[in-house]
């Protein structure tokens, strides 16, 4: 059945719904160059993941290259599949000299992609390995191997398609296995591809700049650390205000960047301090501060030719006292945000420059959140922009209750694509 994927950002998009159940853990995602890293991009916008690649190489047979034999990998990992080996013939000297080829090429290709990045860390993080398809599964299973052995807590393989039993081929390489379509007139990935074009490595160098990745916002002189995400044509971009004790690495935020990702939506995810000013308690519930700091960010973002948001559009999410921070910044004559979106928030934190808030505002609150849920009416009653209260039954101040956080991403994600110009 070809043409089930228009292309493979198509099937990455696809993926990544069976993987949505991730986005709360501490996910690194790994594509298999050339082809699986634009596929690996989507999940990783979606998850709203670090995008890195893992470099493996098939060991084709000799008189048979398109037959794999094994893999190799990066850290001198090697898998063999003596079956083939043995169905084909193939000398132990033969296997050697393909196996050093194949690892010098590896080398190469590793020093080529990391020549401006360096390696994404796995130590206790989730591995989501992520290539177009798999066909016999060695080079997929060799980079699995790769993973777990650079220190990954979990590893997962990901692919849009597969023949059937591949999971008993592959089973013992992984912690979870996801596919999105297993057909059984499987004779190669790219029957199931409209568009299989091969993937050059210039194209792999623009997915790991368009991956969320790590940023050094600065801010009045001061730098942060941040994760920024921006779509290709993106309308616009969400800067997060993290409430008190939280930051970059939020997962209940993650998961809301995530959302907005589907949507496509730039996120930036940043500290609003340094780790040596969070220890002054003070600091973290000195909303003024806070609010300096998204504004200077926001700035900082606007002039950033690289960052793909300078001509974008600007929303603000805040979360806790991070709300409060979010609409003092947007409540700055010449703040020119779109949008703002306030999830368990304390707007009441932002006294009298609500009135002052021009950009249209939701404010999302838990049912059973009844003090927050008050404080909420309170600051609405003062705001004179667009707004509105939006309450999710059954969500307590965090939405750790199933399904309540997916809400209120959901309704954050409406608002801001309504509201951020295209």
């Amino acid at each position: 059945m070809p043409g089930i994927f228009a292309d493979r950002a198509d099937a990455g998009r696809r993926l990544a719904r069976l993987l949505a159940h991730l986005r709360a853990d501490p996910v690194v995602v790994l594509g298999l160059p050339r082809g699986g890293v634009p596929v690996a991009l989507e999940v990783a916008l979606a998850l709203a993941a670090p995008l890195d690649v893992i470099v493996v190489r098939k060991l084709g047979v000799p008189v048979q290259p398109e037959l794999a034999m094994g893999a190799a990998g990066e850290d001198g990992v090697v898998v063999i599949n003596s079956d083939v080996v043995l169905q084909a013939g193939v000398r132990d000297a033969a296997v050697a000299e393909v196996r050093e080829r194949e690892q010098a090429e590896v080398a190469a290709r590793a020093a080529r992609y990391r020549a401006s990045r360096a390696r994404e860390p796995l130590a206790g993080r989730v591995a989501v390995v992520v290539d177009d398809g798999i066909a016999t599964g060695a080079t997929a299973r060799a980079a699995c191997q790769i993973a777990r052995a650079q220190g990954a807590a979990r590893v997962v393989l990901a692919v849009p398609v597969a023949p059937p039993g591949w999971e008993s081929r592959i089973a013992d390489a992984a912690d979870e296995l996801v596919c999105a379509h297993v057909e059984p007139g499987f004779t190669s990935v790219g029957q199931f591809y409209a568009d299989f074009t091969q993937t050059t490595d210039d194209e792999v160098a623009v997915c790991l700049a368009r991956a969320p990745g790590e940023v050094t916002p600065v801010a009045g002189g001061i730098r942060l650390a941040g994760y920024l995400a921006m779509p290709r044509n993106a309308p616009g971009i969400v800067l997060f205000a993290h409430g008190s004790g939280s930051g970059r690495q939020s997962p209940r935020n993650r998961f809301v960047a995530g959302v907005l990702h589907d949507a496509g939506l730039g996120t930036l995810l940043f500290d609003l301090l340094t780790p040596e000013e969070e220890l002054d308690r003070a600091n973290v519930f000195d909303i003024g501060l806070l609010a300096r700091r998204l504004t200077e960010v926001t700035d900082w973002l606007r002039v950033q030719p690289w960052s793909g948001a300078a001509g974008a559009a600007v929303g603000y999410f805040g979360a806790s006292t991070g709300a409060a921070a979010a609409l003092c910044a947007a409540a700055e004559p010449d703040a020119h945000v779109a949008a703002v979106v306030s999830r368990g928030g304390r707007p009441d934190l932002a006294a009298d420059r609500l009135a002052e808030v021009t950009a249209p505002t939701l404010l999302i609150v838990g049912g059973e959140d009844h003090v927050v849920l008050d404080l909420n009416l309170q600051a609405q009653a003062k705001l004179r922009c667009e707004n509105r209260l939006a309450v999710v039954p059954g969500a307590t101040h965090l939405f750790e209750e199933p399904g309540t956080l997916a809400a209120a991403a959901t309704l954050a994600s409406d608002w801001f694509t309504a509201h951020l110009p295209g």
